[in-house]
């Protein structure tokens, strides 16, 4: 009887463990989408790769964004357009439809350190 119930306290751990460990699969198309839209409406100050530097030192990079704003806290600004600049450099008005809203943001998630 210990036997059977170390083993099956054993199980639910190793259960437990592999549920816990396992992370959801984000789409390879939508993170490529997602960084071509970050490419193509930020990339000329932003960095917006896993490294590198951004062209205007004021835009920070991409993958450190999370440390000054919560991501999903952009899903409004970008459908209704992001107007702030970069002390001295405009950034360039654009509005983004929902579903180009999840690329870059599951983008700018999958990139954060």
């Amino acid at each position: 009887m210990l036997r059977f119930a170390l083993l099956a306290a054993a199980s639910c751990l190793v259960l437990v463990a592999g549920v816990a460990s396992a992370k959801p699969t984000v789409d390879a198309q939508l993170l490529k989408r997602g960084r071509a839209i970050a490419q193509q409406n930020c990339g000329r100050c932003h960095a917006v790769g896993a490294k590198g530097e951004s062209a205007n030192p004021k835009s920070p990079p991409f993958r450190l964004l999370a440390r000054k704003y919560p991501l999903s806290n952009l899903e409004e600004a970008l459908a209704e357009g992001i107007v702030v600049g970069h002390e001295g450099m405009e950034m360039p008005q654009f509005r983004l439809s929902a579903a180009q809203i999840e690329a870059l943001l599951a983008y700018l998630n999958a990139i954060q350190k």
